[in-house]
């Protein structure tokens, strides 16, 4: 997959989040994925914040369009809107945080609280470059995302690894979900060429954008195909 141009047209705009703490990393991981780009003096996110990146998988064009949200709890009131319609998250922790870790579980229920419950999640254990002030060791998190079912790795925003690798799996996983709703509405229509978007229209294959806020993956992921763990 490689970056594309804003402008570039294409076939699939997909929303997901970025969840955990604050000063986990959130939004030097989204301007890493979507600028290549890194601050260390970056300052906490109020409220909510988004960017988009253009991506291929297979021969369709993803619009990932990212929304980076605030950790500090002032601001949970904002943000836990923007949970509905998202196809994927991010949910990141600080190895070298345990507090930041032991608060995943909070954040996953409130994610699966808001958001379709197809969503796709990646478990994220950001700051990997810190060895030496590490407080989560990596089999932790594995053990973690196993539990519930999500896929994991860890990400240095600073070092830039895995920072790609995290967004594309999600966005892969993303694109299976909804070609699957696709082609099970192919099928229950019995048009091969056509799928149904979320307002019951028949449009050409190709043809439409799928907002993230019209489709709902219906067809349960199995849990070979959800989890991945690196």
């Amino acid at each position: 997959m490689a970056e594309d141009s804003y402008d570039e047209e294409c076939d699939y705009l997909f929303k997901s989040v970025l969840i955990g703490d604050s000063a986990v990393g959130k939004s030097n991981l989204l301007s890493r994925f979507s600028k290549d780009e890194f601050r260390l003096d970056s300052k906490p996110t109020i409220g909510v914040e988004f960017a988009y990146r253009n991506v291929h998988v297979g021969d369709k064009i993803i619009k990932a369009q990212i929304w980076d949200t605030a950790g500090q709890e002032r601001f949970r009131a904002i943000t836990s809107s923007y949970y509905r319609g998202a196809l994927g998250a991010l949910l990141i922790y600080d190895v070298t945080r345990r507090t930041t870790f032991e608060n995943i579980k909070k954040w996953l229920f409130e994610l699966r609280e808001f958001a379709n419950p197809d969503t796709v999640v990646v478990l994220v254990g950001n700051k990997s470059d810190l060895r030496q002030s590490r407080e989560v060791e990596e089999e932790e998190g594995k053990s973690l995302a196993e539990s519930e079912g999500l896929c994991f790795l860890e990400t240095s925003a600073l070092e830039n690894v895995n920072v790609e690798e995290a967004f594309l799996v999600m966005i892969k996983r993303i694109h299976e979900v909804v070609t699957q709703r696709i082609a099970s509405d192919n099928k229950s229509n019995g048009v091969a060429t056509t799928h149904v978007n979320g307002n019951g229209t028949v449009v050409p294959v190709g043809k439409e954008i799928v907002n993230i806020h019209e489709v709902t993956a219906t067809q349960p992921v199995s849990s070979s195909s959800k989890c991945c763990f690196q």
